[in-house]
């Protein structure tokens, strides 16, 4: 599939890498998790483009990373406001959003700040609020990254994220992934990690006025139990869909996931 990565220029010193892909009439932007504290978009196009393949046909598909330059205390409503930064600069003056994990943390406040401009949101496998299932497994990370022990950070993702019984098929790979990742730095994980931490937008749900599907797994590990129920109760017109046995990575798990997701967001 033919895609473009490239890089944004939000302001005179701030950029941000984004791919984009797709012939559709609609657009679409796609805010991905945590995972982006460690490698951005950048030379991912081929990969993006592939797993995203299915939203081409209806979708102008944007998948963009947080900006390069992270200060210490940034937020997800002020990563918010560099989405919106983003998408002003690509001329994008409606879209849909579809925010995964962290990525629905920072989608929250661009429907909540941006009403005119969303059309449609997804708030995937998210939570609105801090509790303690998150704030215990993301202050785990956060002290295997400043130890730089980040062997143990990428197993213990994925034991957090994945059912067993995926999680066990990484078994006999593991070496090889508790190698893979090496940052130069840990700071723009620790930045974003904090940042889930601090994030808090429950008491402004309300204002969220586009049509919104909420998806979550009943075993989430990493968001929490009856993440997606809260806010389910707070969002007026939401559609709630809940995935039995399963965890923080049933967007991989689940294989008719992203049917679910073009599903409600062409009709």
């Amino acid at each position: 599939m033919k895609y473009h990565q490239g890089k944004l220029s939000l302001t005179e010193h701030e950029d941000m890498y984004y791919v984009s892909f797709g012939n559709g009439p609609r657009n679409l932007v796609v805010i991905p998790g945590l995972g982006d504290g460690f490698a951005t978009v950048y030379k991912k196009g081929f990969i993006l483009s592939n797993y995203y393949k299915k939203f081409s046909n209806e979708f102008k598909v944007y998948v963009m990373s947080r900006k390069n330059q992270l200060v210490e205390g940034y937020t997800t409503r002020e990563m918010a406001s560099d989405y919106k930064k983003a998408m002003d600069v690509l001329n994008i003056d409606k879209t849909s959003v579809y925010g995964v994990s962290q990525g629905g943390m920072i989608a929250q406040y661009l429907a909540i700040d941006y009403p005119e401009s969303i059309e449609k949101l997804v708030l995937a496998i998210t939570t609105s609020k801090p509790n303690e299932t998150l704030e215990n497994v993301i202050s785990s990370w956060i002290g295997m990254a400043k130890a730089e022990s980040f062997g143990d950070l990428v197993e213990d993702t994925m034991e957090k994220t994945y059912t067993h019984k995926k999680f066990r098929k990484y078994r006999f790979i593991m070496p090889l992934l508790r190698m893979m990742v090496k940052p130069k730095s840990s700071e723009r994980f620790l930045i974003q990690a904090n940042a889930c931490l601090s994030h808090n937008a429950y008491d402004d749900l309300n204002k969220i006025e586009c049509e919104t599907l909420i998806i979550g797994g009943d075993t989430d590990h990493v968001a929490g139990k009856n993440s997606s129920e809260d806010m389910a109760g707070v969002i007026g017109n939401n559609i709630l869909k809940i995935y039995e046995g399963q965890g923080h990575g049933a967007y991989e798990e689940i294989k008719t996931f992203n049917d679910e997701v073009i599903s409600f967001l062409i009709n």
